[in-house]
């Protein structure tokens, strides 16, 4: 019943994934100013994943762009998907991150090597934790309001990076405290092991968006409560199909109607259907298929769960 709807571009979106791409910087120079000062593997290892961060959030950039395009003769339903090769690139990027820390880091667990200049290090990465840690939230916000994943996945990898950067300092106060220099490597190899698990799970949301995964369940009840609202009238539902693609939410839905309404009636009914759930359930489009009601009640008496 419906036809695809225009993507729309979300401006704000935008402007939260340039917060990101100035955050990276930003922790990029302060993070490489601490490796620099001190020598310490465990800070290479946190200044390095600031480079898959800055990666990540270009990626995510671009994406956003190609999600906003509107439809078109080779893609009729939009571009809103490209929103999950953001995650699923970002995922990738995490995993080769932790292999160069593995390769630095390692060949220190042998050969321990000094530490200069440790406490000024230390204080340039907690700057940099204090930055990635406000940027994390402020995504984590908007890409929840947003419905947008390239930003709840960038903010997901930030977080990772806070909590690394939490454990490297803390580690490393450790090595300052006990003088166990191979507490620095150590370090850096749980860093690795850690960031390759937040990587799996990215990787793991982008296959799962790219292969049609249904809404939220609250959404679904949304839209459930709407379509019931009309069994006072004798319409009734079956069959609601719901997907997400990156922003956008589509829905399908049998509509069960008197046998007796005329074709102007039921068009009628079926538009204010999909404009209510379009403006109750963050723009779901909605596409609807006409059925009498005595066939298909009579065919599935179940279907008082309508659905």
């Amino acid at each position: 019943m419906s036809a695809p709807a225009a993507d729309k571009p979300a401006p704000d979106a935008f402007r939260y994934i340039y917060l990101s791409v100035l955050a990276a910087l930003a922790t990029i120079v302060l993070k490489f100013l601490a490796w620099w000062l001190s020598g310490s593997v465990s800070l290479l290892s946190d200044a390095m994943e600031s480079f898959v961060n800055l990666a990540g959030a270009v990626f995510a950039l671009v994406m956003l762009k190609v999600a906003a395009e509107p439809p078109d003769a080779g893609h009729p339903w939009g571009h809103s998907k490209a929103e999950y090769f953001s995650s699923g690139f970002e995922g990738g990027l995490i995993f080769i991150a932790a292999a160069a820390i593995l390769w630095a880091a390692i060949p220190r667990l042998f050969a321990p090597q000094p530490l200069e200049s440790l406490g000024i290090g230390l204080w340039f990465s907690a700057a940099s934790t204090a930055i990635n840690f406000f940027t994390a939230h402020t995504l984590k916000r908007a890409g929840k309001r947003l419905h947008s994943i390239a930003l709840e996945a960038d903010s997901a990898h930030l977080m990772t990076d806070v909590w690394t950067s939490v454990g490297v300092v803390a580690g490393l106060i450790g090595v300052m405290l006990t003088g166990w220099l191979w507490l620095d490597a150590v370090i850096a190899v749980l860093v690795a092991l850690h960031i390759l698990s937040e990587g799996a799970r990215l990787m793991q949301a982008s296959v799962s968006g790219l292969m049609d995964h249904a809404m939220d369940e609250a959404e679904i009840e949304q839209i459930r409560q709407i379509l019931r609202s009309y069994a006072a009238r004798n319409v009734h539902y079956r069959h609601l199909l719901t997907r997400r693609a990156g922003t956008r939410r589509f829905a399908h839905v049998d509509i069960l109607v008197p046998g007796d309404w005329s074709v102007e009636t039921a068009h009628t009914l079926l538009d204010e259907i999909e404009a209510r759930i379009a403006s109750e359930v963050h723009g779901t489009q909605t596409t609807t298929h006409l059925e009498p009601v005595y066939c298909a009640l009579h065919a599935a008496t179940g279907d008082r769960r309508q659905d």
